[in-house]
């Protein structure tokens, strides 16, 4: 049968974390984007509350990239990843290392954020093995985090629902989460209660013997939890504590990094350095799947070691450093420079929080939490129906041309760096009408 003359028949497709038979009795498909909107299928416009998947913060269809990623297929569509590499990568990771401070400076590229962190976690145990302290095996996440699907991902991360089904894998605790809506309720930033819940990895080390643990991952801000802004001094607690017993510090900064929160990186706003950085989704601004593990100098140093011939550690993937991702990312950081996009969000958050706060009073938003271009607004959930509440306002705002996201009961909305005052009236003032129907 002529592939061409199939029908579009959309119950072939398992969708992602995705309601399926919700989605295909009443499907949401998108046909084109530009700017800060999308097109339906059905001819719609609508304005991205979202930069996609907290991803596109350079805005939909930029020439400067797709022109990029033309000529590089054109040129060189593929090279192997291992035992060779081509130009370009390595001026990404030049590109990128200059990015970071300190002596984050080394660069290893895979295809996404789930595998930036099965990479980061790898190169702990790894770190610390070669270090010739194999004993450190122990992982350390927190409550409320996600870091991905893949084992390493789901075990360190701290949402249930994500590993019910798995087994995961052993050797991992958890710290608790930072939030507390009796004391943070309505907070613009970092909230000034919860420097002290870092403390609970005293006791975990205890618990389990400081020369037992690796490293400890935290995104810095949990963005697909619900917008969880770091408590004041609880980062740097946290990197206190690590320097004390030898652990290694990761953050996950596959949402904050490249601008949403007004800096370059999360790790730049808040001053505090981590051991690794894992990034993707932003680097390409969302056009090509890449991500990636930045890591410092005495990590990569660890494992030079052995016959010059000899892999030092053994991982990698296919699509690392693809030559049609690097062309993209390298587009990407030159409109990020070009238009000064993080100093541009930088100069929109007061505006942006004024406007995510003025739903405060409104229907059912019980906490509203901002930081940057992102903002969190939790509801009370409806009696007995966890999450409805939110979904409904989430439907009802893309019928009405407006994408946001859901999480739980959570509203979350982080849109293209490109946004503009009129565009951030805009998403409230349709947000708060919904609201009032909810």
């Amino acid at each position: 049968m002529d592939q061409a003359a199939l029908p579009n028949d959309l119950e072939t497709y398992w969708m992602p974390f995705t309601a399926n038979r919700q989605f295909k009795a009443d499907p949401r498909l998108m046909a084109s984007a530009e700017g800060m909107y999308y097109y339906t299928t059905d001819g719609r416009k609508v304005l991205d509350g979202t930069a996609g998947l907290w991803c596109v913060n350079a805005g939909h269809a930029r020439p400067e990239i797709a022109e990029a990623v033309h000529k590089q297929i054109l040129t060189l569509d593929y090279a192997p990843a291992f035992q060779m590499g081509h130009p370009a990568v390595f001026e990404l990771a030049s590109r990128l290392a200059a990015l970071m401070p300190g002596d984050l400076d080394h660069v290893f590229f895979c295809n996404s954020g789930s595998e930036a962190v099965e990479t980061a976690l790898k190169i702990a145990l790894a770190y610390h093995r070669a270090k010739g302290d194999a004993a450190r095996v122990r992982l350390i996440g927190r409550e409320r985090g996600y870091h991905g699907v893949g084992f390493g991902g789901i075990s360190v991360g701290g949402i249930a629902g994500n590993r019910k089904l798995y087994a995961g894998i052993s050797g991992v605790d958890h710290l608790p989460h930072t939030f507390n809506l009796a004391e943070q309720a309505f907070s613009r930033g970092q909230p000034a209660w919860g420097a002290h819940l870092a403390d609970e990895l005293e006791r975990i080390a205890a618990l389990h013997d400081p020369s037992t643990i690796a490293a400890v991952i935290v995104e810095p801000m949990a963005g697909s939890t619900g917008v969880l802004v770091p408590p004041k001094g609880y980062l740097e607690r946290l990197r206190a504590i690590c320097d004390k017993h030898g652990f290694l510090l990761i953050f996950d900064e596959v949402i904050t990094g490249f601008g949403r929160l007004g800096a370059g990186f999360a790790t730049d706003l808040f001053g505090v350095q981590p051991d690794m950085i894992c990034f993707a989704k932003g680097v390409t601004n969302g056009v090509v799947p890449m991500g990636g593990v930045v890591a410092r100098k005495h990590i990569y140093d660890a494992f030079m070691q052995g016959p010059e011939i000899a892999v030092e550690f053994a991982h990698g993937y296919t699509y690392s450093g693809h030559p049609v991702a690097t062309a993209a990312a390298l587009a990407t950081l030159d409109i990020y420079a070009r238009e000064d996009l993080f100093n541009r969000a930088k100069g929109l958050s007061d505006y942006w929080a004024d406007a995510a706060h003025s739903l405060k009073g409104l229907p059912n938003v019980i906490d509203i939490r901002t930081i940057g271009l992102v903002a969190g607004i939790e509801l009370a959930p409806l009696p007995g129906k966890p999450a409805q509440r939110a979904f409904d306002v989430y439907l009802k705002c893309f019928e009405r041309g407006l994408l946001i996201r859901q999480t739980g009961d959570i509203l979350a909305l982080s849109p293209p760096l490109i946004v503009e005052k009129s565009q951030i009236d805009a998403m409230f003032g349709l947000l708060g009408e919904v609201l009032k129907s909810c």
